[in-house]
């Protein structure tokens, strides 16, 4: 009798231990289970509310404009310090061309700024040109004063040698020549020096039996130097070699 409730407690006692067991592996797995993490992608999509179909996402905004590179803004003093340098030599270049300029003599013209003194050389060199270069068969000594008066230097050889034909023939075919300047301009007006351009017609006429008369034009330069008061012609330039 006492072996059989010793057997009884002994399946009681292994019962227990068997349940008290399970209930500590329960309570520990629960636990487990409570402190593991849940993933930030499951609470995103647990949370997040679904998309709705056709939907675009929304725009992400506009990133703000990003600050010039540091470099750029080191450079640009070097740069200004350049251009500077470079425009301080220019300048003096221009002001050394200009003072070289302002020293050679053929950049001594006063033609367009001495109004005066151009107007004065052109009158009488227009004159002296009319008088030097018309000749008349009958009073031949005028054609002579008038070399004599306007002609001075290169001028007075050039001019006998240029009337030579016309004295020639004058007596024989009882010529007149008349030469009349119809433009002339001051090219070059240096103190007492100047070029002109002349522009003339002249008219040849022959006066015998059967009068006749030839019409020409003509265009020649002259060197010009005042004597005084008179302007006279000191070379003449026709362009032909």
């Amino acid at each position: 009798m006492s072996t059989t409730r010793h057997l009884v407690n002994r399946q009681r006692r292994l019962a227990t231990a068997a349940a008290e067991r399970t209930t500590t592996t329960t309570t520990t797995a629960t636990a487990t289970e409570s402190v593991t993490p849940t993933p930030p992608e499951a609470d995103a999509a647990a949370g997040a509310p679904p998309e709705e179909a056709g939907t675009e996402p929304a725009a992400e905004p506009e990133s703000r404009p990003k600050r010039r590179p540091p470099r750029l803004r080191i450079r640009l003093p070097a740069i200004l310090c350049a251009a500077t340098v470079l425009l301080g030599a220019f300048a003096a270049w221009a002001f050394t061309s200009a003072g070289s300029l302002r020293g050679e003599p053929s950049r001594q013209n006063t033609a367009l700024t001495d109004i005066g003194r151009t107007s004065e050389v052109k009158g009488q060199i227009t004159e002296a040109v009319g008088a030097v270069f018309s000749y008349d068969y009958a009073s031949p000594a005028k054609a002579d004063r008038a070399a004599r008066t306007y002609l001075v230097g290169k001028a007075v050889g050039q001019h006998e040698n240029m009337l030579a034909e016309v004295r020639a023939q004058a007596p024989k075919q009882k010529l007149v020549l008349t030469t009349t300047v119809t433009e002339s301009g001051v090219e070059v007006l240096d103190g007492d020096r100047a070029r002109l351009l002349i522009f003339a017609d002249q008219s040849n006429t022959r006066t015998g039996k059967a009068e006749e008369t030839t019409y020409a034009a003509a265009m020649f330069a002259v060197d010009a130097v005042r004597r005084g008061d008179t302007w006279r012609i000191a070379a003449i330039d026709t362009f032909t070699q």
